[in-house]
């Protein structure tokens, strides 16, 4: 059995299925987004992990025998949102959404300051990834960012919730302006324009590997009777794109959620 776990913007999604790829069981809790003044979009991150517990239970009640029967789990989620933890794995400050402006300045700095950034990290500096809006952070909340110690994005904070383990996928941390595309790893040089270093961030892997297995004590606590693995999983638009048959060069999809994405 197999549970699949969406964190998106306005909702956790999760669902149970079997070996054969049959729906078994769904449940969807709502999250709140928060709005503190106009261009700020947060969330704190501790709704998601207590809406997906809550559909944990929700699947348990509907499907008790199978879902104890789990063996692993995979993850995706919203893009881009800077989760960042002090050394005791304390939220230091609400996570700053994809859909927040105010970095825009950051942008600008960052595009100047370091002509390659483009080459290396794939993408042009926008207040939508996460590098811009740690810069903001070190400029405008100095005192939140000298405890930064791990940077996590919103579905590795669940990851490491359930494991206690520090990861992150590919696809995800290519929405981030500080992994190098080519050499599929963390830019030291897009990493010092942030003044941060790899020790701030999360393992990477490929999606489809494992990562972790869900602590032994709380894999009890949720009903689960195996050691459940988690897979490296995906940011979601490139989950939705996978899912949608989209793996080969020249096809595309559409996805209209909270955002509109086109992704080829």
């Amino acid at each position: 059995m197999f549970v699949g776990i969406d964190l998106g913007t306005s909702s956790v999604k999760t669902i149970l299925i079997d070996e054969n790829q049959k729906t078994l069981s769904t449940h969807t809790e709502n999250i709140e987004l928060l709005n503190p003044q106009i261009g700020f979009y947060e969330q704190d991150p501790e709704t998601w992990y207590e809406a997906t517990l809550k559909c944990f239970s929700k699947i348990r009640q509907d499907k008790p025998k199978e879902f104890c029967s789990v063996g692993s789990i995979g993850i995706s989620g919203q893009m881009h949102g800077a989760t960042v933890l002090d050394r005791n794995n304390n939220i230091l400050h609400p996570c700053i959404l994809w859909n927040d402006t105010r970095s825009m300045k950051q942008c600008i700095e960052m595009e100047k300051n370091y002509p390659q950034l483009q080459e290396e990290s794939g993408n042009i500096a926008m207040p939508g990834f996460t590098a811009p809006k740690i810069l903001w952070l070190k400029e405008n909340k100095k005192e939140v960012f000298d405890k930064i110690y791990k940077i996590l994005l919103p579905k590795d904070y669940l990851r490491f919730k359930l494991s206690g383990s520090y990861f992150s996928d590919m696809s995800d941390a290519s929405g981030t302006l500080w992994l190098d595309v080519k050499q599929r790893k963390w830019s030291d040089g897009l990493l010092n324009l942030t003044d941060l270093t790899i020790e701030n961030m999360p393992e990477l892997v490929e999606g489809s590997e494992p990562t972790p297995c869900v602590e032994n004590k709380l894999a009890k606590e949720i009903g689960f009777d195996n050691k459940v693995i988690i897979a490296g999983g995906a940011g979601d638009q490139a989950a939705g794109a996978a899912g949608s048959g989209v793996v080969y060069p020249s096809q595309s999809v559409i996805s209209l959620g909270t955002s509109g994405v086109y992704f080829s």
